[in-house]
């Protein structure tokens, strides 16, 4: 928990909303969305089924980053920068 809440704020400092539209991401048209600014290839590529296939819920984005975070740094207690 503590690992997810840090990214969290770091990211979004909590708004699900978050959008950046100045990042090279952004640049390449793909801007990182949500609580933990998930782009949308990496959201589709790292989803987990059952949850909503949309970037912008909460539990959506949370789970597919810690899935991506899990896969890429071993846990999302590991990421300590954006990632």
């Amino acid at each position: 928990y503590d690992g997810i809440y840090r990214n969290i704020m770091r990211e979004s400092t909590g708004n699900p909303q978050a959008i950046n539209l100045y990042d090279s991401n952004a640049a390449a048209g793909i801007p990182s969305k949500g609580l933990l600014q998930v782009i949308d290839p990496t959201f589709a590529a790292y989803h987990v089924k059952g949850t909503a296939f949309d970037v912008w819920n909460p539990v959506s984005n949370i789970v597919a980053a810690c899935n991506y975070a899990a896969h890429r740094y071993g846990s999302m207690d590991n990421v300590s920068s954006a990632y």
